[in-house]
């Protein structure tokens, strides 16, 4: 091989390497195999994953890796619904915690009706999985008209819901903490004699839809578009305050898949003790996910990783035995060191081009 070719070859590598490290996915995958590799590094046997047996006998998958993969079930679900959201309005829904307990209010008092445990479920649970998917699209049709029609800003006109949504949630179950039979659980739990947990099963529906959305219709797109500038969008024929709404029902929608499986996981619902701080998870795993908080860029592959890396970051300190009083503390600041990283601050600080100025040969002059 001559020299020419080999610089050809050594080139071509250089070049692909590159286009790897300048990959949007190329961050959210290092940080979480980066958590995975301490994971395993404190308990080697980390990975590891096993045919074990429930309480009833029936064959389940057991192992640290099929927790991370069901916990974030409710996590990843949101973050596909928060990035849709954050591109095209420019701003967060902060208020999918409460909704969730709206949706989960919805669904108990359709299975239990007004009692507090009853023998059999009052309706089917298709019944109660569609009211509660509805009650969280109404949710995410309020928001949007917020904020498309009355142009105010995401943040506080979803705060309304964030205040007053756990009370609604108890409201809807007429004060009561009902229990439903241990039948529901299933889709939060395991079918019996299946052994893969429900949850992620529907997890893999959720984000296949997502990415089948995505890629037969211009939703993206259009919500890239918007996000970037609604004035341009509209000069183009686009209708940025239908877009924008659109969103925000597609949000509801996963608030209310996202609630249904949380309600299942129980049975039951506690509307001022469900999923406590997921809207900031939620947010963080878009930002994590390489999207601008700003808006205007959509990755939902990234977010999607973002959320399985906040919940291994989860595992991890609780595999320190770190008091559950003071995971967020140490949850916020190794997020935000994460976040920093991706900042166009500290990759133009880190960059050769800006570090290390070139020079022109016999010019005794730098090259900005």
């Amino acid at each position: 091989m001559t020299r020419n070719n080999k610089k050809a070859d050594s080139s071509r590598v250089v070049s692909a390497f590159k286009a790897i490290i300048k990959h949007k996915l190329f961050i959210p995958i290092v940080f979480l195999v980066f958590l995975l590799l301490i994971n395993i590094f404190i308990k080697p046997g980390f990975l590891r994953i096993s045919l074990g047996s429930d309480s009833s006998g029936n064959p389940v998958l057991i192992g640290n890796l099929v927790n991370i993969l069901n916990n974030a079930t409710e996590l990843v679900i949101l973050a596909i619904g928060m990035t849709l959201v954050t591109a095209s309005s420019r701003g967060q829904d902060i208020s999918v915690g409460s909704t969730i307990a709206i949706v989960g209010g919805v669904i108990m008092r359709v299975l239990c009706g007004s009692e507090t445990q009853p023998v059999e479920l009052m309706a089917p649970i298709i019944i109660a999985f569609l009211l509660g998917c509805l009650a969280g699209m109404a949710c995410g049709a309020f928001n949007g008209i917020l904020v498309s029609k009355f142009n105010i800003q995401p943040m506080v006109a979803t705060l309304i819901l964030f205040t007053a949504g756990r009370s609604i949630g108890s409201m809807a179950m007429g004060g009561l903490k009902p229990k439903a039979v241990a039948s529901f659980g299933y889709y939060g739990n395991f079918i019996p004699g299946f052994p893969i947990p429900t949850p992620i099963l529907i997890t893999v529906i959720v984000v296949a839809i997502a990415f089948y959305m995505l890629k037969k219709t211009n939703l993206g797109l259009y919500t890239r578009a918007v996000g970037i500038n609604d004035k341009s969008s509209k000069l183009n024929g686009l209708n940025p305050a239908r877009i924008k709404l659109l969103s925000y029902v597609i949000m509801g929608l996963c608030v209310g898949i996202a609630g249904f499986v949380q309600s299942s996981r129980v049975q039951t619902v506690n509307p001022y003790t469900i999923v406590p701080g997921i809207e900031m998870d939620a947010i963080l795993a878009v930002a994590l996910g390489g999207n601008s908080l700003g808006g205007g860029t959509l990755n939902i592959a990234g977010s999607i990783i973002g959320a399985y890396t906040i919940q291994s970051l989860t595992s991890m300190l609780t595999t320190l035995n770190v008091n559950t009083n003071a995971l967020p503390v140490f949850k916020a600041v190794i997020i935000i060191i994460l976040v920093a990283i991706q900042t166009p601050t500290v990759k133009s600080f880190f960059s050769k081009k800006n570090r290390f100025p070139k020079l022109t040969t016999g010019s005794g002059k730098e090259v900005v």
